[in-house]
């Protein structure tokens, strides 16, 4: 044991009117149960833009068991936390709100829960028999939904998540926090979660408890921000932990296999195999040629994407690169993939890893908006054309595809107008002064927590940002994304050719860009390990809905086409693999426990 037995420590954010007299009754409230000289106060100043340092400089000069920590910038709550408890000394470690919302006489219950009863955590609970709690009716009403919600989804058995009012033994806390990821208003949740996951003993009793000052129910951070951290929570330590490779195939096995199932309700598969085997094998290999083509194209713009990030490297290692993250989006799910990649430029050429999220991230934003121009410039092309492109899914050969094919079509078009409207304000905005996440967030919400979900925006729009500040990179990597997927086109039309589809050379010419631009808007929703079975769909769905293809040759060869793009992919992953000497395992592994934002590691 230390000196100081208890550490106390007071999260302020503004707290310039109620932060000495909150000072005084923690003093006082301690000094009535703790021995003299056992106990400290701490207060754990957040970045305030009132007279709150002030305030705490100065009580903090007068008493010496008052301690003030300041920070120029926002830590957010559970930042500031971490932060003052790492500097305490106590052993006990304590917080509640500087509100003094919790009636102050069950201090010492707290603090004893830990102190004398042995427990690992405690926690004040407004929501438990015994207890007396004021609330506002939209407090009331926002409380019991999202402590429902962490019951319903993180099965963690306590009543109230929320109240700040708990305390921890020390060495608890510090082995729990090592995985708490949230550093805002979620980490009292996510220490309470974490904490019964581990097995540490946890003491919940019931506190009287009255609101002080104008608290609300806030958008973003009550509804994006806690249930969005619910989610993720929920996927760390609930599912996350159960999905292992075994799990991994076996689930994609049962997908395909009941895909294969539903076929055959309204789709013969043998008639697919025989228009399989109908297929030209020289125009296949023809196709597969054409698709190589693309793979240089994007190293380059990989390397022009690097370039203006500050990273100059070769376009032979970056097209490896390439392939082998695109190889691993196809073995496993979730574009596991994408984060290969910022591994192996970090591993291989010490490129930080925030850059090379930076870099997918500008990636994906291009192929986006190339899919899209592409999808709309076809789209107008065919309506101009006189085709009712309003009556997708009416084709002759199948009744059932026909709302299915108004529903493809209709999904990618709004992720086509989403990607860009995003591309429009983000160019529009690149070289404005003004800060219109923030300015914008400020107006549905006055909370704190929009310095968080800010931040994050903000990232993945500078990410745009600094290429589209660029006219010339912008120019650059857009021509080259268009580039790479005329490409992708022109090797599904190839693969159509080898099928002698009996079509006119411009009706196949516009069907197959919609239909390979629509397939790969389809792949957006990472669903199954390289997008497989949705590319199929949505391009069968835009062939038969526009020509007298019959659903068994477009199903074919949409098989095709996509095999051999995943043949090429994996042929040249696995030679990339041995040529940088990169296991795709290990770098999977590694990846997933690397955060975006984190610094560079050596």
């Amino acid at each position: 044991m230390t000196d100081r037995e208890v550490s106390v420590v007071l999260p302020a954010y503004n707290e310039a009117g109620t932060l000495e007299r909150t000072v005084e009754v923690t003093l006082e409230t301690l000094g009535d149960f703790l021995p003299a000289g056992s106990f400290e106060v701490i207060v754990a100043e957040d970045g305030c833009d009132d007279e709150t340092p002030e305030i705490a400089s100065r009580l903090a000069a007068a008493d010496d068991r008052v301690r003030h920590f300041h920070s120029d910038e926002r830590l957010g709550r559970g930042g500031a936390l971490e932060r003052a408890f790492e500097a305490s000394e106590g052993d006990v470690l304590v917080y509640f709100d500087t509100d003094l919302a919790t009636d102050m006489r069950h201090l010492e219950q707290l603090v004893e829960a830990i102190r004398t009863d042995g427990y690992d955590v405690a926690t004040g609970s407004r929501w438990m028999p015994g207890n007396v709690a004021t609330r506002p009716f939209e407090r009331d009403v926002a409380s019991r939904g999202y402590n429902s919600l962490v019951r319903l989804f993180l099965r963690t058995g306590l009543r109230d998540h929320q109240c700040g009012f708990k305390a921890f033994d020390r060495a608890a806390l510090f082995a729990l926090t090592d995985g708490v990821e949230d550093d805002h208003w979620f980490w009292d949740t996510e220490v309470l979660v974490r904490a019964q996951r581990a097995g540490y003993d946890i003491e919940e009793f019931p506190v009287d408890w009255e609101p002080k000052g104008d608290t609300k129910v806030d958008l973003v951070r009550d509804v994006f921000g806690m249930g969005s951290q619910i989610l993720r929570l929920w996927w760390q330590v609930g599912v996350q932990p159960r999905i292992d490779r075994r799990v991994t195939v076996a689930a994609g096995t049962l997908l395909v296999l009941v895909a294969v199932a539903l076929m055959t309700v309204y789709l013969d598969p043998s008639a697919v195999l025989e228009a399989m085997r109908a297929a030209d094998p020289v125009l296949v290999g023809v196709a597969t040629v054409v698709y190589l083509l693309s793979w240089p194209l994007r190293g380059m713009r990989y390397r022009d994407i690097l370039a203006e990030l500050g990273y100059r490297e070769r376009v032979g290692f970056l097209t490896g690169a390439v392939f082998i993250s695109q190889t691993g989006n196809l073995v496993f799910p979730a574009r596991a993939g994408d984060a290969v990649r910022a591994y192996i430029v970090k591993a291989r050429r010490d490129i930080p890893y925030p850059s090379g999220f930076a870099s997918l991230a500008i990636e994906r934003v291009f192929d986006l908006l190339s899919l899209t121009v592409l999808a709309g410039a076809t789209f107008i092309a065919l309506a101009l054309a006189g085709v009712d492109v309003t009556s997708i899914g009416a084709a002759e050969a199948s009744g059932r595809g026909e709302q299915s094919g108004r529903t493809a079509v209709y999904v990618a078009a709004g992720v086509g107008a989403a990607a860009i409207a995003a591309v429009a304000v983000i160019v529009a905005t690149a070289r404005s002064d003004r800060n219109l996440v923030r300015a914008w967030l400020g107006r549905i919400s006055d909370d704190s927590y929009v310095d968080y979900v800010a931040g994050v925006v903000e990232r993945f729009a500078g990410d745009v940002q600094t290429v589209a500040e660029d006219r010339r990179a912008f120019a650059v990597v857009g021509a080259s994304s268009l580039l790479i997927w005329v490409i992708d086109v022109a090797t599904a039309l190839v693969v159509f050719a080898a099928f002698d589809v009996g079509l006119a050379p411009g009706e196949l010419v516009a069907v197959g860009f919609l239909a390979v631009s629509v397939g790969n808007l389809a792949k957006v929703l990472p669903l199954s390990p390289g997008g497989i079975g949705l590319y199929e769909g949505a391009f069968s769905l835009i062939v038969v809905a526009l020509t007298p293809v019959g659903w068994a040759v477009a199903l074919a060869a949409a098989i095709v086409d996509h095999a051999v793009k995943n043949v090429v992919t994996v042929v040249g992953g696995v030679a990339s693999t041995l040529l940088l000497n990169v296991s795709l395992t290990t770098a999977v592994d590694e990846s997933s426990d690397v955060d975006p934002d984190s610094p560079a590691r050596d």
